[in-house]
């Protein structure tokens, strides 16, 4: 986060400034990956939903003005704490803002991220993603590449609170170091992603 003098009482921004951002842009062009869906990419993001029990998974690659999920995993059915009075729900798209969601906190930080209730977060509660989309909790590790750069993330988010833990954690570093292996492999070998 930095301070913008700019705003009304010099208020905190919530996005954190991501210096690395230029960087990872050209190389996330150079790998393809900030570009088109993957299916390879959206069955992994199918299966991680599967082992945590999370309806929303998604692996985001975040350049210098959006993050783009290469790899998604939505609901069939919207959960029922984002149905509107009106019966119609949010739709989660490839494409958000950097100022929407967790991941370019973890992308920053360069560690993983673990909101069992985004409420009890000051930082986080007042993000856009838990109004729009009902997000209580969130999971998520970077996909840090053997150039030491940080590429994106994978991570988890659910509509109701979770206790993640010790558990959560381990397991979502895990997924993001495999993932990271598989894509510098398909890099490599040009063998196909999953």
């Amino acid at each position: 986060m930095r301070y913008d003098p700019s705003r009304p009482a010099g208020r905190l921004l919530l996005t954190p400034e991501d210096k690395e951002a230029p960087a990872r842009t050209r190389r996330l062009c150079q790998l393809g990956l900030n570009e088109r869906p993957d299916p390879g990419l959206d069955a992994y993001a199918g299966r991680l939903a599967e082992v945590t029990g999370a309806p929303y998974a998604m692996v985001n690659f975040i350049d210098e003005n959006r993050q783009f999920f290469a790899g998604l995993h939505v609901p069939d059915v919207p959960p029922a704490a984002v149905v509107r009075p009106d019966g119609s729900a949010p739709v989660l798209g490839r494409e958000l803002t950097r100022d929407h969601g967790f991941c370019p906190h973890v992308v920053v930080r360069r560690k993983a991220l673990v909101l069992e209730d985004v409420r009890d977060y000051p930082r986080f509660a007042g993000n856009a993603i838990v109004d729009e989309f009902g997000v209580r909790s969130y999971l998520g590790a970077p996909l840090v590449d053997s150039t030491g750069m940080v590429l994106g993330t994978v991570c988890v988010a659910d509509v109701e609170p979770r206790p993640w833990g010790r558990p959560g954690l381990e397991s979502i570093k895990a997924s993001a170091a495999e993932l990271v292996a598989r894509l510098e492999r398909r890099e490599a070998d040009g063998l196909p992603l999953l």
